[in-house]
């Protein structure tokens, strides 16, 4: 119904099968409860309480006010919600023998790509006729939360279609198999040993017993945010043509948007709106969003947890006047990567905001330039929104914006790129060269080897991925520049979604190279090989002698 168009005729029918439908799931529902076959878990039971009491309101708001003829949205919310707890139930199976984590982690993705693409070329989703290679790219760019477009947002698709690319954004944000584990074991309780690895591999947590309680804080924490940040948007909007609905799904979709750093836009043109370029207001908004879903959730949960002690501890004083002592201590991770992100986004900002004071910038005054200088700054972090038109900017800039995209986010968050850690990595293990030391020594902790060998092997294999993406567009579209190439496939691979206007003007083979640079730089290079190569177990029990080479 939602997809497509149905006669008005045949809407009755449609009426009549929906409510028989719900009625049946509402007696099932009843029924499962009057006749228990094992232990009732409690949030289970309030959540079908709740369920069933909104399904009921559906059923008599499409009765009472509305024709029979004319299936309404409470109808339609009403079947999805049962459709949802319905494909719940059902457990997350995952055997290792058959499939291991890797692989499972990439036909995730794949299946939610072109079951994306297919989705946007629904009749209703779009105000005109979209091809499937650009259904195809527009649901990898939505699910990879890049952000380039061959097709212009705001025209092409419909509200529905709207709707879709926001789903998308934010399945692919936090990964589809994250949302299916937990909804699984929210219903359940349970999860066997292999689903927990499973999705402990794909969380970034090897920790069996907290996979779930990770999994959890993250679901939990991303709502909050993009819900704190729409209520933000919402209200630095100018615009009272927009009604409530309008101005409520504006300001969901560009939260959701922002924070899973996606750069997509159901503005025409978008940040860069005549209405919006200078509602620093909400660009301030989208910058907060970026920065906290570009630093990883590991870091956020450091710094939740910090604030909360730091709460505790103010409180106690004042009111008890105690002292609440804590050896607060964030972990390696989040230190390199937090110092990292602030340090690169601060020398950006600076180096920015006088190399384009009086280009890009210069329709700004006063704190609106330093707004979108942060902005300009903190985009190219894999967010992919712009205020400004980036094929204007000086070509020192651009070098600039390359390096960032290619820098990219922190580890386990919703940007790409080959992460600020390894960057960090990078550096310190050149400093060190320099030295002559053979470790690695950072916060008075000596970092793994292993850290060492994957830092360099991610920043190897993108170059490789980038040099061949490069290589291959300018075989297919010889007459585009060098750097509008390099630009777009650095784009790509970092999830950014950025461009210097050249996007729509790719030929389709161009379009399929943009497509697989995506879909790699999302799920990374080193993910793929590992789903392909075995990987090795136990103590080979020998050792070679080590020699040295020239480098």
């Amino acid at each position: 119904m939602v997809g497509f168009g149905f006669p008005a005729e045949y809407k009755v029918y449609v009426n009549v099968f929906f409510i028989s439908l719900l009625f049946v799931g509402i007696l099932k529902t009843i029924f499962k409860y009057s006749t228990p076959r094992e232990a009732v878990i409690s949030r289970v039971l309030v959540f079908d309480i709740v369920s069933l009491l909104f399904i009921c309101y559906c059923i008599y708001r499409q009765l009472a006010d509305y024709d029979f003829y004319f299936v309404s949205r409470y109808l339609q919310m009403a079947v999805i919600l049962k459709l949802i707890r319905e494909i719940a139930t059902p457990s997350f199976n995952f055997k290792r023998s058959f499939i291991t984590p890797p692989q499972l982690f990439i036909i995730s993705f794949m299946g939610l790509v072109f079951g994306g693409a297919l989705l946007l070329m629904l009749p209703n989703a779009s105000n005109i006729p979209l091809s499937f290679l650009d259904a195809l790219f527009t649901s990898t760019s939505a699910v990879c939360v890049t952000g380039l477009t061959v097709v212009d947002t705001h025209v092409q698709f419909t509200g529905f279609g709207h709707f879709l690319i926001m789903i998308l954004i934010q399945m692919g944000g936090l990964g589809i198999l994250t949302f299916a584990g937990y909804i699984a074991y929210f219903f359940k309780g349970n999860s066997s040993y292999e689903n927990q690895i499973a999705l402990g591999s794909i969380a970034n947590n090897d920790s069996l017993s907290e996979v779930f309680e990770f999994v959890k804080r993250i679901i939990y924490l991303t709502f909050s945010i993009e819900g704190i940040g729409a209520l933000m948007i919402y209200l630095s909007i100018d615009d009272n043509s927009m009604g409530f609905l309008d101005k409520f799904f504006f300001s969901m979709f560009h939260s959701i948007s922002a924070f899973c750093n996606a750069g997509f836009s159901t503005l025409p043109a978008g940040a860069m709106n005549a209405d919006f370029v200078y509602n620093y207001n909400f660009q301030g908004v989208l910058i907060i969003l970026i920065f906290l879903g570009g630093i990883g959730f590991p870091i956020l949960i450091n710094l939740l947890r910090y604030t909360q002690y730091l709460f505790r501890r103010i409180v106690s004083r004042l009111v008890h006047n105690e002292n609440v002592r804590r050896n607060w201590v964030f972990t390696l991770s989040s230190k390199v990567n937090l110092v990292t992100s602030i340090t690169i986004l601060g020398v950006a900002v600076i180096i920015l905001f006088f190399e384009e004071y009086y280009r890009t910038l210069a329709p700004h005054h006063g704190f609106g330039k330093f707004v979108s200088a942060v902005f300009l700054a903190i985009t190219p972090r894999t967010a992919g929104f712009n205020t400004i038109d980036f094929s204007e900017l000086h070509f020192s800039s651009v070098l600039l914006v390359i390096l960032l995209m290619w820098i990219g986010a922190s580890p386990a968050s919703t940007g790409g790129g080959i992460k600020t850690s390894t960057f960090a990595i990078g550096v310190l293990n050149f400093i060190n060269i320099a030295r002559g030391k053979s470790k690695i020594e950072i916060f008075k902790r000596e970092l793994n080897p292993i850290n060492v060998q994957k830092a360099f092997a991610t920043m190897t294999l993108s170059f490789l991925v980038i040099g061949l993406g490069i290589f291959l567009i300018t075989k297919f579209d010889s007459h585009l520049s060098l750097t509008d190439v390099a630009f777009e496939a650095f784009s790509a691979y970092s999830t950014v979604g950025l461009s210097l206007n050249v996007t729509p003007e790719l030929s389709e083979p161009s379009k399929v190279v943009i497509i697989a640079i995506m879909f790699i730089g999302r799920v990374s290079m080193i993910t793929i090989l590992m789903a392909f190569f075995k990987k090795a177990t136990g103590n080979s029990g020998y050792a070679y002698p080590s020699d040295d080479i020239l480098i």
